[in-house]
């Protein structure tokens, strides 16, 4: 019972995170193409998120460990949510430096939610460390989940209610503020071990090239991840004009990615023990 208790305490200010967050997904380029953007403009906009992520992606440990987990994820609340309200700027820097502000957060919500819950499950309740895979396992199916229920809600607030492309960026700051009351008001703070950045810079990189399995699998997936970014650039402009309804597609995305990791899972289970080689 206290497990679950502080599971539960996870998931409260976790879920609304992610349900932020994939709210912004179907009507982003679109958001862009109704400010009447060039295309090229729009790919600079998504460039910027890109490398922002990337940039802020290197420091965010050092970043969320020195600061604290709990302070972090309330940073993360905060930026979000302002780089949502600048999407009701039609200025094009001011929208640059959303795209900033949103590669920032998605590199705390990916690295400070996860770490605060380990320090707090293994250090402060001494929990089993076996358990952490059975939360993050719910998570993930959660956060499936919230994905296709948030294509459904993007759709409804932009084209049903006839509210326009920003409605899912102001939908998703009730759940941001959401997100950092329920970590103010129910978590304790954690630290981790502060280290020197260039000597996490180089502990990497001595890893990467130590072992040539590392290297090819971070090739394979910058590669994959490469081919799903020009993906997630191109299929609006590619399906809106015929009239596609893009929050039900984005959900329909998101349903067929679920499906791919259901059928991972049986794959390598006892029942089939089909291995990745």
């Amino acid at each position: 019972p206290a497990f679950r208790r502080f599971q539960r305490g996870y998931y409260r200010s976790y879920l609304p995170a992610l349900a932020a967050d994939w709210l912004q997904g179907p009507y982003l380029y679109k958001l862009y193409q109704h400010y009447r953007f060039l295309e090229g403009q729009i790919a600079i906009l998504y460039v910027c998120g890109f490398a922002s992520n990337v940039l802020f992606g290197l420091v965010s440990s050092s970043l969320v460990d020195r600061l604290g987990r709990k302070k972090s994820c309330i940073l993360f609340s905060l930026t979000y949510s302002i780089c949502c309200l600048v999407k009701l700027s039609r200025d094009y820097l001011v929208l640059a430096v959303g795209r900033v502000l949103g590669g920032l957060s998605t590199a705390l919500l990916f690295s400070a939610f996860e770490a605060w819950y380990v320090h707090e499950h293994v250090e402060r309740y001494d929990f089993p460390s076996e358990w952490i895979a059975v939360t993050f396992s719910r998570a993930a199916f959660w956060n499936n989940v919230i994905a296709v229920g948030a294509g459904g809600a993007a759709d409804f607030f932009a084209e049903w209610l006839g509210l326009g492309p920003v409605a899912p960026f102001m939908v998703s700051i009730p759940f941001l503020v959401l997100s950092g009351f329920f970590a103010v008001k129910n978590w304790d703070e954690n630290y981790g071990k502060k280290r020197a950045f260039s000597k996490s810079c180089s502990d990497g990189l001595k890893c990467l090239l130590s072992d040539r399995r590392i290297l090819l699998l971070g090739a394979i997936q910058a590669l994959f991840e490469s081919v799903i970014y020009i993906f997630i650039f191109l299929w609006t402009p590619v399906l809106d004009p015929h009239g596609a309804p893009l929050g039900i597609v984005f959900s329909a995305f998101m349903a067929a990615s679920a499906l791919g990791s259901s059928l991972y899972r049986l794959a390598v289970s006892r029942r089939y023990h089909l291995q990745p080689v």
